[in-house]
């Protein structure tokens, strides 16, 4: 059997793969997500908050060879049951975790969380680096919750993470939240925008589309 050449395999691929792929643009379904209008920017912040189940943390490392430098790390999240969101960012964590560790000594970090988490940017042909492709960071303190708030972040998570409520019990888990002293969204071109606090919790969740 003799070999096929690269550049005829090359034709090949190309050519009887366009009709294909045209076809499935078409029969792709749009996203579910309506996303908030881009000059809205604090409902912007809430709703991609809202919308992603996970987050980047940046801690300042206490950890030998990095110790004061920046250490990032993925961590799931929710501000509340779908529909129901606080914007606050919830955390089920445990002191064995090497960010934890860090957030023990110093708690100051960062979550940084994006739309390209959903199917929309994939939908809409948005690279996740694109301005368009919304992603926004939220940066303040992460402490450790206790009493009916934390029974809420419980039921914030446990209800979009329920794998959580099998992990190993001798991890000594705990809810934790992220007090948010500083809001950046990049969701349009121009350039970063900053909201404050107020303007961040003040704005209403923009709801899913269906």
């Amino acid at each position: 059997m003799s070999a096929v050449s690269w550049p005829a395999c090359s034709r090949f691929s190309r050519f009887s793969l366009l009709p294909l792929l045209s076809l499935l643009s078409v029969l792709s379904p749009a996203s579910s997500l309506r996303i908030p209008p881009h000059d809205e920017v604090a409902q912007v912040a809430r709703f991609v908050a809202h919308q992603c189940d996970w987050a980047s943390m940046a801690t300042v490392s206490s950890h030998s060879p990095l110790i004061g430098r920046p250490f990032s790390n993925t961590f799931s999240v929710s501000d509340g049951p779908r529909g129901s969101g606080t914007g606050t960012p919830y955390m089920y964590l445990t002191r064995m975790e090497v960010s934890v560790q860090d957030l023990q000594v110093n708690p100051a970090s960062s979550l940084s969380m994006s739309l390209a988490q959903t199917d929309y940017c994939r939908l809409q042909g948005f690279d996740p680096q694109s301005p368009l492709c919304a992603h926004i960071i939220l940066s303040g303190d992460t402490v450790e919750v206790e009493g009916l708030e934390a029974e809420f972040a419980q039921k914030a998570l446990f209800s979009r993470h329920p794998e959580m409520i099998d992990w190993p019990s001798d991890h000594s888990w705990f809810f934790a939240k992220l007090n948010i002293t500083q809001v950046w969204v990049l969701d349009y071109f121009g350039g970063v925008k900053k909201v404050t606090p107020e303007e961040y919790y003040n704005a209403s969740l923009h709801r899913k589309h269906h």
